[in-house]
């Protein structure tokens, strides 16, 4: 593993495969990222501009903890602990349903790099029924 680290944000290149995280105890989110963006990434850069090329990425995991409501969580891809051993992970309130996430995935366009992975998700489960 190799590492790349800013103030507030950090990135880790693993056997090919690239990720993200930034931010913390309000906020917090953990990206897949394509070599592109991961080599974008500089140690001189803010959380700011760190997360701005993150945010281009595949979200895999998120957590709100600010002052517009309850914290909550939202898990896109059930396999982030495995893909992303190192992170620092945060928790906040209740975990989003699967349902409510698919739904989520499915309307916004900042999510849709995780509609594809959402999908095949779904219809495993029916299979397995």
């Amino acid at each position: 593993m190799e590492f790349k680290k800013g103030n507030g944000w950090r990135a880790c290149s693993d056997g090919g495969r690239y990720f993200g995280e930034y931010g913390g105890g309000m906020n917090y989110n953990l990206y897949e990222l394509t070599k592109e963006q991961y080599d974008k990434l500089d140690k001189k850069m803010t959380e700011g501009d760190a997360s701005l090329i993150m945010y281009e990425g595949r979200h895999l995991y998120m957590s709100v903890n600010d002052r517009c409501g309850p914290p909550y969580t939202i898990v896109f891809d059930d396999d982030y602990e495995t893909l992303c051993p190192w992170a620092n992970v945060v928790h906040s309130g209740k975990v989003w349903p699967d349902a409510l996430t698919d739904a989520a995935v499915e309307l916004f366009a900042s999510e849709a790099n995780n509609r594809e992975q959402r999908r095949r998700r779904r219809e495993k489960l029916k299979e397995d029924k």
